[in-house]
């Protein structure tokens, strides 16, 4: 195994899933990150082992932060990509989480590092949380896409066909790197409201914590992401409230969805990946118009 793949310990692991979520440009309105993390620490997840970051990141574009640990002691903190493993007791399986933020550079050796270490400890599923802005409105529930690519487990799970073109971010990689190991995976995508991109959206980390655990057929207490999913839509609708012209906006998105509902026609995994076409479509055309990237956060 590589030098940049710093190995801590070697956990014994039963029939591990790795969950993996990034920050930027995958994790619109952080819902991806908040909800890995949120499994980490519901799990009470040990770290065992992270990537160096000095080969994959531009410092200018990512630049570390500097910290105090005590009052004259400063740290510096790091873009940094770290293994945590849980050992769950009441299911047939452990998991390991990877929280991370997508890097600038060598993709491919990356997300070697990251196959490699899944094969090293026999994972056999890996699945990767994403979010993106979309048109839905923040007073009802992220909607949710499930998709794979390998036939057998999109009958087996009951999920998606993926079908998308067009740009990908890290988790992309990780998932061609997957098909290429052999090691079956699962994308799940939450729409999170455009309007309040900037946000960090515990509705959208709920959705995605709540799929995943039906999925791996195991238990999450989401009372505290529940919570601060309520507490969230308040906050927003009574900032939305104080401008007409959102607040209609917002009603029109409730009426569709709840319209949509009533029909049985939940918005689809291939609405979800229509979407996510458009806002990264119209993403990168706003980058050529501005002269490059806007920022790794979405």
């Amino acid at each position: 195994m590589s030098d940049e793949l710093r190995i801590e310990r070697r956990p014994e692991l039963r029939r591990p899933a790795l969950v993996c979520a990034f920050r930027g440009w995958n994790d619109g309105g952080q819902g991806a990150s908040l909800a890995g993390t949120y499994l980490a620490r519901a799990w009470d997840a040990d770290r065992f082992a992270d990537i160096d970051p000095e080969q994959f990141f531009d410092f200018q574009a990512n630049r570390p932060h500097i910290s105090f640990a005590e009052e004259t002691s400063r740290r510096i903190d790091w873009p940094e990509n770290s293994f945590f493993s849980a050992q769950l007791p009441r299911a047939s399986r452990d998991v390991v989480v990877m929280l991370g933020t997508e890097p600038s550079l060598r993709w491919g050796t990356f997300c070697r590092l990251v196959t490699g270490l899944a094969r090293e400890l026999q994972v056999d599923l890996v699945v990767t949380l994403g979010s993106l802005l979309a048109d839905v409105p923040h007073t009802r529930p992220a909607p949710v896409t499930a998709a794979a690519t390998d036939p057998k487990l999109v009958e087996e799970l009951g999920l998606e066909v993926s079908r998308y073109e067009g740009p990908t971010g890290i988790v992309g990689i990780v998932h061609d790197l997957c098909r290429e190991s052999e090691i079956p995976s699962v994308s799940l995508w939450a729409a999170v409201p455009h309007y309040v991109s900037l946000a960090p959206s515990p509705r959208a980390a709920l959705a995605l914590v709540r799929r995943f655990g039906e999925l791996m057929r195991v238990q999450v207490d989401l009372d505290e992401l529940e919570t601060a999913a309520e507490e969230y839509a308040e906050q927003v609708s009574e900032a939305v409230s104080t401008d007409a012209d959102t607040a209609a906006y917002v009603e029109e998105l409730e009426q569709r969805v709840d319209a949509l509902a009533v029909e049985g026609d939940i918005p689809s995994g291939e609405t979800l990946a229509a979407e996510l076409s458009r806002f990264l479509r119209e993403r990168e055309e706003r980058d050529d118009e501005d002269g490059g990237p806007d920022g790794p956060a979405v």
